[in-house]
């Protein structure tokens, strides 16, 4: 072979080596930004491990764990576009290729929004081989999440005159629409988005300010607050009848949280407390709707929880051992007073911690963590509503007793004086309230209706750090829970509370007020909203 034709031939494989390059540099690169996020979910999940399981000092508050368990779900998702990424190149596939996306598209996309559909033809549906045109013989579908940012808009309302040109008659015109701020900017649904905003989705006034500004709204916090200051004037009635409805109820729970007040003469907060009545019959199937009260209050004294309760006839008092509802013992009403059923999550805490700090086997066997006798576990786990109440009680007396003589026998064998026989003395002396709900099945084993209700205030709490001021903090209570109670019952807030402004402020009258509560709004999951 001659010189020029090896030349020839040496250039000819220059090409295919050229791409078999590019293209081995393209899977490196790809297996390396895989590698790379991998790297970075492992040393976040190093970190949230030491959190969880280091030393005190290095741990996060329990409701700080979101904020590195979205840290892992960020790093999770960088992780699968790489991987998903590397295997296209690898494979020489698009990743848009539908045979490979099994995995997407999770749960069902609801009905009631709009779909807005979009056809990608192919560059040309003329056959190739001049056959003319080809035949349409199916299609790929596909449904991905879409949103419009929230946008405002500017409602503009004209009212017409009119007048007789034949006649001296009057000039008519409809009359102007009440409104919430009489002459103000908002209308009755932007005021109902900010008080959602701040009291279902925690966002204080400030930094909603801060969002609208991006849309080139100017508005300041004071102007916000006064807005949701008179929409809360407006649903003084509707926060009322709940409390009507609430005193009806045979069983309530009840439990109380801070509330961090400014005290402008120390410049400080001082400590208040919102306290939160609850009424959930859902556990046993019960006919009356979910509904969660707040009230403040400037301390936690009893005393609070009998003024709170005055006027009530319910018989049952779901909370925990603070020693302040023990009065509550002692009260004269015409229904004789409260009895109070204990909580056993409370006390599972307890043991629970026990466990995590010390390792005791008793603690352990206590909680059901050991595979020796566990005297709770099983009768916590099968307090679940059955049907067949006498049944399910005649099973669960003979648990009971045997977790009080467990109990007793564990603590004759321990130091009087460590923190577990302190636990079991804990159960002990409140269990006449623990076990009550041997006695009704329509009682829960815990008050976890009311804790899973008051969590939202401790979120808003946190963002907003403290309320301005004990009036404040009472607009603050009412405001929450009508938030609240439309969540409980599965309804928008922010649609309940702007079409009930509209109503009350049209002249809803006052004796059909029952018509305008959330349980008898639409659902959200049945309509959109």
């Amino acid at each position: 072979m001659s010189i020029a034709a090896l030349r020839d031939e040496n250039e000819h494989l220059k090409a295919p080596l050229a791409q078999t390059q590019a293209a081995l540099s393209e899977h490196q690169g790809a297996l390396a930004a895989s590698e790379e996020a991998r790297r970075r979910l492992e040393v976040i999940l190093g970190e949230l491990r030491r959190d969880r399981f280091g030393a005190k000092s290095e741990k996060l508050r329990p409701d700080q764990y979101h904020l590195p368990l979205e840290d892992v779900e960020i790093a999770q998702g960088i992780l699968d576009a790489a991987q998903e990424r590397a295997q296209a190149v690898i494979q020489g596939r698009s990743r848009s290729d539908p045979d490979q996306g099994s995995h997407r598209n999770r749960g069902c996309l609801p009905a009631h929004l709009p779909r807005m559909e979009r056809i990608i033809e192919p560059a040309s549906t003329l056959c190739p081989c001049g056959c003319g045109a080809m035949t349409k013989i199916g299609e790929d579908v596909s449904q991905r999440l879409d949103v419009i940012p929230a946008q405002w808009r500017v409602l503009v309302t004209r009212r017409p005159k009119y007048i007789c040109r034949r006649c001296a008659g009057p000039v008519v015109q409809a009359h102007a629409p009440e409104h919430v701020v009489p002459g103000g900017l908002p209308t009755e649904a932007a005021i109902a988005h900010v008080i959602v905003s701040k009291f279902g989705d925690h966002t204080p006034f400030y930094r909603q300010a801060e969002i609208y500004a991006r849309q080139g709204i100017r508005l300041d916090r004071a102007t916000l607050g006064n807005w949701s200051g008179r929409a809360c004037f407006h649903l003084q009635p509707i926060a009322d009848h709940m409390r009507h409805h609430l005193a009806m109820a045979d069983r309530l729970f009840m439990d109380e949280t801070k509330a961090p007040v400014l005290d402008p003469g120390r410049g400080q907060t001082k400590k208040g407390y919102f306290w939160a009545i609850a009424s959930d019959d859902r556990g046993h199937s019960g006919p009356s709707p979910p509904i969660v009260l707040f009230r403040y209050a400037p301390g936690r004294s009893g005393a609070f929880a009998e003024q709170f309760l005055n006027g009530f006839g319910g018989h049952h008092l779901q909370c925990d051992a603070y020693d302040g509802y023990d009065r509550l013992n002692e009260v004269v009403r015409p229904q004789g007073p409260w009895t109070l059923v204990h909580c056993w999550s409370h006390l599972r805490r307890r043991f629970v911690k026990l466990a995590r700090n010390s390792k005791s086997p008793i603690a352990e066997a206590a909680v059901g963590t050991s595979p020796s006798f566990t005297p709770s576990k099983p009768w916590y786990a099968a307090h679940r509503r059955t049907s067949g109440w006498p049944r399910a009680r005649s099973t669960r007396l003979p648990m009971v007793a045997a977790v009080k003589s467990w109990f007793e026998k564990q603590l004759s064998m321990i130091s009087s004086g460590s923190t577990l026989a302190e636990d079991i003395r804990y159960a002990l002396n409140h269990w006449e309230g623990l076990t009550r709900f041997l006695e009704d099945g329509c009682l829960e084993l815990d008050t976890n209706p009311v804790e899973n209700a008051i969590r939202p205030i401790c979120l808003t709490r946190k963002n907003a750090l403290f309320a301005g001021h004990e009036i404040g903090a009472e607009n603050w209570a009412l405001l929450a829970s009508i938030v609240a109670t439309c969540k409980l019952n599965d309804v928008n807030p922010a649609s309940y509370i702007a079409e009930t402004l509209e109503a009350i402020i049209d002249g809803h009258p006052h004796s059909r007020i029952g018509d305008l509560m959330p349980w008898r709004f639409r659902k959200a999951s049945s309509q959109p909203q």
